[in-house]
């Protein structure tokens, strides 16, 4: 038994179906596009639109979302005024790269908002935060990074979790990335501690906090990533926060990362 050949389209009836490809493509693509705007703006109205402003201390930030698509990533930065004239500022990154992580980062954020604006030291802080998302029973957790600045006095208190260290220069040529103890990511160990680590800021510098996108990627390790940012804020210790913060996000661009970045760097001069 001979099997018959489907007749072939005409070339009308090809012309239609690429037609409603096309049309089916374009709307896909275009849906595609609206869904990563409508992630990264969430992304983003999550962050702060301000950073606060003393004298003799001042703040500016920088972020790029993911690359990947609809993956918006889990990083924030923020800065805020705390108790007797001083001033908080963190940074961190929530494992997980989608609306989820962005809602458990802005969780985190607002829980370290509210306890850094009762709570002096920034490890009991950090403690404080980690029981909380311990307690919602998430499957996320986040690294993070907390400093309290006092510019009456020029003390700086800072705490780690889990995050990529701080980099700082100062204007007379000290300069350094701030490998303190610290403890594991919030979120991940019942009872874990927060070491503190406490200087003083004299004269003038820069202090650099970030995430691990701007610093890690198939291009290079975090360990070149580092050495490149400390150069930047090296070369430009106690000057213009806004400009050393563009100038730190372009190292991201470099080391081929695909994940999102954030850069905050904050310009102090007590002297």
């Amino acid at each position: 038994m001979t099997r018959r050949r489907p007749p072939r389209p005409d070339s009308a009836d090809l012309l239609s179906m690429l037609g409603q490809l096309t049309a089916q493509a374009r709307e896909g693509a275009e849906l595609h596009q609206a869904r990563v705007e409508l992630a990264e703006a969430l992304q983003r109205e999550l962050l702060p639109a301000t950073l606060p402003a003393l004298p003799g201390l001042r703040a500016a930030a920088r972020y790029t979302p993911a690359r990947r698509g609809l993956e918006i990533g889990g990083d924030w930065y923020d800065g805020f005024l705390v108790a007797h004239g001083a001033v908080a500022f963190s940074i961190g990154d929530v494992q997980g790269h989608d609306v989820a992580a962005t809602a458990f980062m802005g969780q985190v954020r607002v829980c370290l908002r509210a306890l850094a604006s009762v709570i002096a030291d920034p490890g009991e802080v950090l403690n404080r935060v980690n029981d909380v998302l311990l307690a919602m029973d998430s499957e996320l957790f986040a690294t993070c990074t907390l400093l309290r600045i006092d510019p009456r006095t020029g003390e700086i208190a800072g705490a780690r979790a889990g995050h990529v260290p701080a980099v700082w220069a100062s204007a007379d040529g000290r300069y350094g990335i701030a490998e303190d103890a610290g403890g594991p990511p919030l979120g991940t160990l019942p009872g874990a501690r927060y070491e503190v680590t406490r200087r003083t800021l004299v004269d003038a510098g820069s202090i650099v906090l970030l995430t691990d996108g701007v610093v890690e990627g198939p291009a290079f390790p975090i360990e070149e990533g580092l050495a490149r940012v400390l150069r930047l804020v090296r070369d430009a210790a106690g000057g213009d926060p806004d400009e050393l913060a563009a100038e730190v996000l372009k190292v991201a661009d470099s080391t081929g990362h695909a994940d999102d970045a954030a850069v905050l760097a904050i310009g102090y001069d007590f002297g």
